[in-house]
Order: structure tokens, then sequence, then C-alpha cells
């Protein structure tokens, strides 16, 4: 059978090829007795909070799991309006929202209402993978800026200029980012969004992780700096609710009939069932487990980096936000691939290369995930340590 050839312009996920694989060798008898700590997964290990599950179990025993309108619930997309107020001090009218199935699906919605064939959309090199599959996906173009680590492996305002050409459309950023957990300075972002106005195209912000921030220098969303910036959001990394495939698009309000026509003929409408819950997120109790989940997560960032510096493994940028480390492990490999397998067989330590995340010297780095416990990490440095 013939296939599209788009799918000639999207890569593997090696990241999940790579989780395979140290299943794989978790299975395998040298695993015995020393099973395979994962640290290459980016999912809390945290799941959704009791309020949440009640209210998916009120929801069923309602019977309250019918189609909604392909932006959502209302009272959801009020919901998150608030909490834009309460946390950000931001004005976000709910008809800006749209609920998605997913931060991936918003993505794909974006990039299809925006996206022609040819066009380009600049975003950073390092970069979550899926995030240039999306623009690939809509017939664009994803171009890959290298950042440094001292422009703290984001894309700067003088970047997007020199990179900017006649076939630009608009930019695709993640604030913070997935691997690095770095996040841009809101004065910086604020000149990439002004640079990118100046040219007629798109700011368009991942911000799946922004209320996992940890440094009061950074955590303020992108939608402070216009109306036309576009931002993206999910209940799967701070609310923890993963595998309930719920997210949110903020988009400048002529933009939704647009997106609202897509998602009706995509998918219809996100989960009944999770929607209803997602609403419980946002109970006084659900923010206090949120907010003591963030700063666990904080305490696993602070022992992890300086364990990582001490193993050789050299973190260049301590992570702002997210749960992600990225480490250099040129000190012990040539190739991040290849000392990945390594660590999984000999040390039992699962950890992800840096092939998937772009192609400036991505190859000497690794990602490790502080989604699992402060002992799970311990234990992790601890086998490292004795292989390296």
């Amino acid at each position: 059978m013939k296939l599209a050839s788009r799918l000639d312009r999207i890569e593997p996920f090696y990241v999940m090829e790579c989780a395979k694989a140290a299943v794989e060798i978790a299975r395998s008898p040298a695993c015995a007795g020393s099973p395979m700590i994962y640290l290459n997964i980016g999912e809390p290990d945290f799941t959704a909070p009791p309020p949440v599950l009640a209210a998916a179990r009120a929801c069923m025993e309602g019977g309250r799991t019918h189609y909604t309108q392909a932006t959502g619930e209302p009272a959801l997309r009020d919901r998150i309006s608030r909490w834009y107020g309460e946390r950000f001090g931001l004005d976000i009218s709910p008809q800006r929202i749209v609920v998605t199935a997913g931060a991936s699906a918003a993505l794909q919605l974006a990039c299809l209402a925006l996206v022609e064939r040819g066009d380009e959309v600049l975003m950073p090199d390092p970069c979550y993978p899926c995030n240039r599959h999306f623009v690939a996906a809509a017939d664009g173009v994803p171009v890959l800026v290298p950042a440094t680590a001292e422009e703290r492996f984001q894309l700067s305002a003088a970047k997007v200029e020199a990179a900017w050409t006649a076939q630009t459309r608009g930019v695709l950023l993640a604030s913070p980012s997935n691997p690095t957990g770095t996040s841009i300075a809101p004065a910086e972002m604020g000149r990439i969004v002004q640079a990118v106005r100046a040219r007629g195209g798109f700011t368009m912000v991942d911000e799946i992780y922004l209320a996992l921030s940890f440094d009061a220098a950074f955590g303020r969303s992108a939608l402070s700096h216009g109306d036309d910036v576009i931002a993206i959001n999910s209940f799967s990394k701070y609310f923890c609710m993963t595998g309930w495939r719920l997210g949110w698009l903020v988009l400048p309000e002529a933009l939704v009939p647009a997106v609202e026509k897509l998602a009706q003929n995509l998918y219809i409408c996100p989960s009944s069932l999770a929607q209803q819950a997602a609403l419980a997120c946002f109970e006084t109790e659900a923010i206090a487990e949120y907010e003591r989940r963030r700063a666990e997560f904080r305490a696993r960032r602070d022992y992890l980096v300086p364990a990582l510096e001490g193993l050789g493994l050299r973190v260049p940028v301590a992570p702002d936000g997210a749960f992600y480390a990225w480490a250099d492990c040129s000190a012990h490999a040539a190739s991040s691939w290849d000392f990945c397998f390594d660590m999984m067989r000999r040390a039992h330590v699962a950890i992800t290369p840096g092939r998937d995340f772009g192609h400036s010297g991505t190859e000497r780095f690794v990602r490790l995930s502080y989604a699992s416990s402060l002992p799970a990490l311990r234990e992790a440095v601890q086998r490292l340590s004795r292989v390296l």
C-alpha cells in the first residue's frame, strides 16, 4: 500500500523506541534482582488527586458522558480562565480558550489552522521532537535554530530576526522546555513576540510545564505579551492527568471559529469524562496537593543536578522548571545513544539519548527525567556511579 509522502518528513520517535528497548532489557535475566529504574519518560509518578477521581466517578454514575461542544465544556473554559487570573494575574476571556484532546491535539489544531504547505516555522535546537513533526504533518517546514547554553537552549529575538526569511510563518517555542527544563526570560519573550509581530507572523508557545516553574525569575505566561500570542497547555504535567488526554489552547478570539471547525471534524470533542474530572483540579484541596508536588519536583531537581555533575555528567544550564535535566555525557562516551544503551544494560537505568531533540550537538547530551521518586533517583545515581 502506498503511503503518504508526508511520512517521509516525520522521523521515528526515538524516545519511545528506547523505552521499548528498556522494557525488553528489564525482562532479561540480567535484570533479575535489580529492576530497571526508568528516568527516560516524562510522566509524573503522581496520579490525579482524590477530588479529581471523585469527580470522574460522579460523572460516570450520573451518566454525564455525552458529547460536549467541540471547544469544550463552558464551565471548564470559564474555570481555566479564572485560573489564569488567580495564578498569573491575567484576564483571559473564556471565549479565547479551546479545550482539546491533550496538548498534542492543541498543537495539531494550531498548526493546521496557521501553516500552509512550504511555510517555515522557527524553533530552537534542541526542542521536543513532536513539535516539529506537527509542523511537518501540516506540510510546513520546521527550521531548527541552534540554541546555546548561554541562551539557555532557547531562541532569542536576535536569533529569530537572523533566521527569518520570506518563507517564515512564525515561531514555535516551549517555556519551560522539554528536554532542557529551561525557560525563556520574560523580557526576552517580549522581544521575540515584538520581532514576530513586526513581521506579521505568529508566536506559539508550549506552556505545558509552566505551572511547574521553580524560580521566581521565570513562571510568567507568554500571554502577558499580547492577545495575539497562542499558548498551549495541558492537564498532564502539573495536574498529573497524563492518560486522561486533556489540554487546551488560548487563541486570539478571531482564530477560535477556525480551530473549532477543525476540532469538530477531527475528533468531535474532548473526553467529557476527563473534562468533568478536570473541573475538580482547581478545588482548594487539589491545588494544595499540586503545590506540594511541585515542591517535591523542585527537591528532586536540587538533588539530581549536583549528583549528575559529580558523575561527570555536566548540566550546562540548571533546569528552572518541568522535570528534566539535560546533561552532557561526552566525558564518558562520544555517542549519547551508545551511552544510554550501555547504562540500560550495565546499570539498569533507562535514560533518553539526545538524538530525538535536534541536530546541533545533541549527540553529546542525554535527558534524565526526575519525575521518579527521590529514593529511585538516589538508587539510580548509585548505580550510575558504580558503572562510571
